[in-house]
C-alpha cells in the first residue's frame, strides 16, 4: 500500500478487529448459554480484555501505533501526539473495526443465541451498560476510568522501556481499569469499542435480541472523549 495514511486506517481498523473480537468474544463466552466458559466471572474478562488490548497492540502498534480508541485519538491530537488531518480516518477506522469485531463474534458463537433466552445478555455482549442506571454517574465513571487509560499510556510512552514491554505495560493498566473502575459501567473507555459492536447488535439477525439501548450510548460515545481529553491534557500540563 503506497498511501502512508492508509496504510495506518488499515491497521487500526485491523488492530481494532482484533480488539473486539477478542474481547467481546470472552464476554460471549461468559455470558451466553452452553458455552464451555459460561459463568467464568469477571476477573477472566478483565484479564482477557487486557489481553485483547495487547493484540491489537501487536497487529496495529508498529504501524500506526495502535490507538484502537477515538477518544484516546482526539486527545493525542489535542497535545500533538498525533496530526489532525490522522484524526477523521482514524475514527473511522476504528468504527469499522469495532463493527467487524462484534460481527465476527456473532458468527462465532451463532447456535449460542438461540440457546440464551435473556436479551440484556446478548447486547451485554457487544457493549457496555450500567449496573446502575444514572446517566450522570455513568457518564462521571466513563471519564475517570479513561483519563486513568489516557494519562497512563502517556506516562507509559514517557518511560524509557523496550517496546514489548511498554504493550505489556498498557494490557494491565487497561486489566487493572477493569477490575477497579469497570464495575459500575463495564468500562466502555472506548466508543469505538461500545458505538461499533452495539451497531452490529442493531443490524444483525440475533436470534431474540431486544433493543440495543441506544438511549445510553451517550455515555459509552462522549464520557471517554471528555476522560481522554482530560488526560492527555493533565499529562501534558504536569509534564509537558
Amino acid at each position: 500500500m503506497h498511501d502512508p495514511a492508509m496504510w495506518k486506517y488499515l491497521n487500526e481498523f485491523l488492530g481494532t478487529a482484533i480488539l473486539v473480537l477478542l474481547g467481546d468474544g470472552v464476554v460471549a463466552g461468559v455470558l451466553l448459554k452452553h458455552s464451555k466458559a459460561e459463568n467464568g466471572g469477571w476477573v477472566v474478562i478483565t484479564l482477557a480484555w487486557g489481553l485483547a488490548v495487547l493484540m491489537g497492540i501487536y497487529v496495529a502498534g508498529a504501524v500506526s501505533g495502535a490507538l484502537m480508541n477515538p477518544a484516546l485519538t482526539i486527545g493525542l491530537a489535542l497535545i500533538g501526539k498525533l496530526s489532525w488531518g490522522l484524526v477523521p480516518g482514524f475514527i473511522l477506522a476504528q468504527m469499522a473495526g469495532g463493527f467487524v469485531g462484534g460481527v465476527l463474534v456473532w458468527l462465532a458463537y451463532l447456535p449460542h443465541w438461540r440457546a440464551t433466552q435473556d436479551p440484556g445478555l446478548k447486547l451485554a455482549v457487544f457493549c457496555t451498560g450500567p449496573a446502575i442506571r444514572h446517566l450522570p454517574s455513568n457518564f462521571l465513571t466513563e471519564v475517570i476510568g479513561t483519563f486513568v487509560l489516557a494519562f497512563g499510556v502517556l506516562a507509559i510512552g514517557s518511560n524509557a522501556m523496550a517496546p514489548g514491554v511498554s504493550s505489556l505495560a498498557v494490557a494491565l493498566m487497561v486489566v487493572a481499569i477493569g477490575m477497579s473502575l469497570g464495575g459500575p459501567t463495564g468500562y466502555a473507555i472506548n466508543p469505538a469499542r461500545d458505538i461499533g459492536p452495539r451497531l452490529a447488535h442493531w443490524v444483525l439477525p440475533i436470534a431474540g435480541k431486544g433493543s440495543s439501548d441506544w438511549g445510553y450510548a451517550v455515555v459509552p460515545a462522549f464520557g471517554p472523549v471528555v476522560g481522554a481529553i482530560l488526560g492527555a491534557l493533565g499529562f501534558h500540563l504536569i509534564y509537558g
